[in-house]
């Protein structure tokens, strides 16, 4: 978390009404909130929750993870949404405490929420409740509020970063021939070993009923790659469409789940940065061009299991990412890189040639993202995006093994050359919403060099970085 966000912990109690059961079962949260922002009572605000929850005789999970709204005046809630395993399923708890300006107190500290399995169907419901008498003084001692000026003590949050409140809700609204795609990717420190989890909405462009599908690859660091494939499936978005339900394969906030195969993996996530937009904040919000890509959180690290037909792989603080695409397919050509460069900085890049008639003539067109001693260059996603027009000077040479990228914004400058060796690469094929086919070439155990370079008369060395095996890269073609 950000040195300038505000930190508290929580604890409440309860009772829990199972479908089926007479009685109710006594429950207990145990919460940590972690902002990456000062709380804002008059807008929203958005925290990472983790913790434990113990409901007697069916669950103790010590780690519990998922989402706060806080957003008493703007929307008159305190939302908690927290995923969890209970009797070795995965379950979620979605609640919020109504604000009432008549009754603050009371309305405050009561908490009626529902439980929802692993199908998204409702499995109980309850009611939680804040014990002021117990609880007042260690939930107000437990705050720790930003300070003015503090630096050093973790990644300072970009200026320019925004709310992302419903980030992994689908932003398909009905529209054929459309594509969305929720995925992560992660290296496990202890082993260099890498994980890809695709998750995949697909809308036919001939007006077909929507179909969800995915696959789940891992990349040994001492042996060959294997995947799976999970779907085609129908679509169904998760708990109040939080996110990707596809059988039993899920995307909440804060946890994945799911199973293909002789696969299967449960992974907590905790985000470490505020959003990371690759394409202009704008493309996000409105889906004007072929497509657009952001991540939720820019950094993350990965806790759990995943399950592989050559054993198991036990992931623990394992530094990665999510990240979001919504748009109209594949590209013609394209590559992609996150590159967690350690002590907060992280490099993100996407470079494609679209499929639409006069822009397939281009030269790829480059997105660029590095944030780097908590600021994000360029200050404009747009700059990096315009090279091709000779205004931004940034150019992709895409190819298998290597690709570079290079480029220039106001007074800095970067070289990068990413390296997808054949026995850590992964070759899948996709298909359009339209059903055109696409090849993409995927490493979880890329190597890459980048070099950053800013103007004091003449190009000086800022920052480089060498990653071997930790970069996560991929070029696509048709």
């Amino acid at each position: 978390m950000s040195a300038r966000g505000t930190r508290f912990r929580e604890t409440m109690l309860g009772t829990l009404h199972l479908d089926g059961e007479d009685r109710a079962r006594p429950l207990r949260l145990d919460l940590r909130a972690a902002a990456d922002r000062p709380l804002r009572p008059a807008g929203s605000t958005e925290a990472t929750l983790t913790g434990r929850v113990r409901v007697r005789g069916w669950a103790d999970d010590p780690h519990a993870a998922g989402t706060l709204e806080i957003s008493p005046l703007a929307r008159r809630r305190i939302r908690y949404r927290l995923a969890f395993t209970a009797a070795g399923r995965p379950v979620a708890l979605d609640g919020w405490k109504s604000v009432d300006p008549l009754r603050p107190l009371r309305s405050m500290t009561v908490l009626p929420f529902t439980l929802y399995g692993g199908d998204a169907a409702p499995v109980g419901s309850g009611t939680l409740r804040f014990p002021l008498t117990t609880q007042l003084l260690p939930f107000l001692a437990s705050f720790r509020f930003p300070r003015h000026g503090e630096r050093g003590r973790g990644p300072v949050r970009d200026p320019r970063a925004e709310d992302t409140t419903g980030a992994l809700a689908p932003r398909w609204a009905g529209e054929p021939g459309r594509t969305e795609v929720w995925y992560t990717t992660a290296t496990d420190p202890a082993t260099g070993s890498g994980i890809w989890l695709h998750h995949e909405l697909v809308s036919p462009a001939d007006g077909a009923a929507p179909f969800a599908h995915g696959w789940v690859a891992h990349f040994p660091a001492d042996g060959p790659v294997t995947h799976a494939r999970f779907g085609p499936g129908p679509w169904r978005p998760g708990p109040d469409a939080d996110g990707f339900a596809a059988g039993d394969v899920t995307v909440r906030p804060g946890r994945l789940t799911g199973a293909a195969a002789g696969f299967s993996w449960d992974l907590a996530e905790r985000a470490e940065d505020g959003p990371l937009f690759t394409f202009p904040r704008w493309a996000w919000r409105h889906p004007l061009l072929p497509a657009a890509q952001m991540l939720p959180a820019a950094r993350a690290r990965y806790d759990g299991t995943l399950h592989h037909p050559g054993g198991t792989l036990e992931l623990s603080a394992a530094p990665g990412a999510s990240a979001r695409i919504y748009g109209h397919g594949n590209a013609r050509r394209w590559g992609w890189l996150h590159a967690d460069l350690g002590g907060g900085d992280v490099l993100e890049v996407v470079a494609a040639v679209s499929t639409r008639p006069g822009l397939r003539a281009l030269p790829p067109l480059v997105f660029l993202r590095l944030r780097h001693r908590g600021r994000t260059w360029p200050h404009r996603a747009e700059r990096a995006a315009v090279g091709w027009a000779g205004a931004g000077r940034f150019r992709a040479e895409l190819g298998v093994p290597v690709w570079t990228v290079t480029g220039r914004a106001g007074l800095r400058r970067i070289r990068v050359r990413i390296t997808l060796p054949a026995e850590r690469t992964l070759a899948l094929d996709y298909a359009d919403p339209d059903g055109s086919p696409a090849v993409c070439r995927n490493s979880e155990r890329a190597d890459a060099v980048v070099e950053y370079e800013r103007w004091w008369g003449r190009w000086r060395p800022e920052a480089s970085w060498t990653l071997h095996g930790t970069a996560h890269a991929e070029v696509g073609n048709r």
